[in-house]
């Protein structure tokens, strides 16, 4: 019975030895198994996080669209004249021209030398009308000007672009002219192109050199003219004065 019992011991030992090998690579494989589950796991949840970073950005973006276009029918009701809703659609290549594709043609009322609006001031003009779209260019194109006042003084002056999208220049101005840094500029209405009294940029330097006797003033305009895509299109008669 003893050897019996030590050759019965012995068989275990041999079969425990034999199926430890086995036994820690069933568990390593399950391990890998979990692992990969793991893995699967975190990609999904990787994935759907992307996803919804995504559509809260989009979300973001429609609100701000909103908010901008709601901004937009506040201005427009400040107007007097009848308005024309459009969207950018295309922007110039050329990095010296400040020329922007509305979406909106002679078939909607567009026309050429009409003034194109932003939520917070004048953008700029129609310049060509096809029956569909259009194309307007920007205040701060270098061969654009038109007539604006200081809002505070009354002061007349001529605002043309500087060919960078963020400035405007006024030239010519007396040095002793009544004219700070801070104050609105607006359109004055002279030769009837644009509304009087509409927002167009903000007067950031005035310089005047040492013996000169004129200032030369920076502006920038009131308007992000690289940003938005609504606009308004002034639906009005227009003068042949203060063009493109």
């Amino acid at each position: 019975m003893g050897v019996q019992q030590s050759a019965i011991d012995a068989v275990s030992v041999a079969t425990g030895v034999i199926l430890a090998p086995v036994d820690a690579w069933d568990r390593m494989a399950a391990a890998m198994d979990s692992r990969r589950e793991l893995q699967d796991e975190v990609l999904r949840l990787q994935q759907e996080n992307r996803v919804l970073k995504g559509r809260s950005q989009r979300l973001a973006a429609l609100l701000s669209e909103n908010a901008r276009y709601k901004a937009l029918l506040r201005s427009a009701q400040l107007i007097d004249d009848e308005l024309i809703a459009a969207q950018i659609t295309a922007v110039s290549p050329d990095p010296s021209r400040h020329i922007v594709v509305i979406d909106k043609g002679l078939l909607d009322g567009v026309k050429e030398g009409q003034p194109m609006l932003g939520e917070e001031g004048l953008m700029g003009q129609v310049i060509l009308s096809g029956d569909r779209n259009s194309r307007a260019v920007l205040i701060t194109d270098s061969v654009h000007a038109l007539p604006v006042q200081v809002n505070r003084s009354g002061l007349r002056a001529i605002a043309e672009g500087s060919g960078m999208i963020d400035q405007l220049l006024i030239r010519h101005l007396p040095a002793k002219s009544d004219i700070n840094v801070g104050d609105l500029l607006v359109t004055s209405g002279l030769g009837g192109r644009f509304p009087n009294g509409y927002p167009v940029a903000r007067v950031t330097e005035v310089v005047i050199s040492e013996g000169e006797a004129f200032a030369l003033v920076t502006a920038e305009p009131i308007s992000a003219l690289d940003r938005g895509r609504h606009v308004l299109v002034l639906q009005r008669t227009v003068g042949s004065e203060a063009g493109s």
